[in-house]
């Protein structure tokens, strides 16, 4: 089994191939340029060093979201365009999933963060149950936009070691060390950012069990509108108000 993973979802934009548990190939940029610049030369470059025929993948794992709305929506048009040219279906592997996948095996529960901006996050809480000599991903907390300390006082309730990963880490790392009252951990730099190898993984994990979707029918999961979409909002209601 072939799959291809891709990630624009955050800061980071990563595209990797997957083959039968082994990684092929993953190039993963986080250097001051926009996904439109990168992803599909990063994608073609990586097809020339690993000799790919695209024809010859099973499936292609998107990250579909949350993150940043220009993100998605850019991985999402590649991700559409590739599975209709060649036939190929989709597999919607949430964010915070492959985020947390990162981590596989950990003994510890998993919270990936997100900066939401204005106090928020989105965020997930996981953990990896052993299972027929491997690991399955099991959300304690389904991925969520909440406020930062909800999320803390939640973990706080769990009362188990925790392994932070992501962008929401360093915005929000002073208040984790002041409010979270269990053991802690933030997560190495070869692992605390959005990685298309795990989604790829845990994209075949997801193929094999059948949850595909066609090309057409993919669209990316925001959880909550964009900036102006709710600045807009307050607007109309001030004006309505007036």
């Amino acid at each position: 089994m072939k799959i291809l993973g891709i990630d624009s979802s955050g800061l980071v934009a990563s595209v990797a191939v997957v083959e039968d548990g082994v990684i092929l190939g993953e190039y993963t940029m986080n250097y001051k340029k926009t996904h439109s610049q990168t992803l599909l030369p990063m994608l073609d470059e990586l097809r020339q060093m690993t000799e790919m025929d695209l024809n010859s993948i099973d499936a292609i794992a998107i990250a579909a979201g949350p993150g940043s709305f220009t993100g998605l929506r850019i991985g999402a048009a590649t991700a559409k365009g590739l599975g209709m040219a060649l036939d190929k279906p989709l597999v919607e592997v949430p964010t915070l999933e492959g985020l947390a996948y990162n981590l596989y095996g950990t003994a510890r529960l998993v919270c990936p963060l997100m900066d939401a901006r204005r106090n928020q996050v989105y965020t997930g809480i996981y953990q990896f149950a052993a299972r027929d000599h491997g690991f399955v991903l099991e959300a304690v907390e389904p991925q969520c936009a909440k406020d930062i300390h909800e999320v803390i006082a939640r973990l706080n309730e769990l009362q188990r070691e925790v392994i932070f990963l992501g962008d929401g880490v360093p915005v929000y790392g002073s208040v984790i060390e002041q409010e979270l009252k269990v053991d802690f951990y933030f997560a190495s730099a070869a692992n605390n950012r959005q990685r298309a190898a795990s989604v790829a993984a845990l994209g075949a994990e997801l193929f094999a069990r059948g949850q595909v979707v066609t090309a057409a029918e993919h669209q990316p999961e925001y959880l909550r509108k964009s900036q102006a979409e709710r600045e807009q909002e307050e607007k109309a209601a001030q004006e309505g108000a007036v």
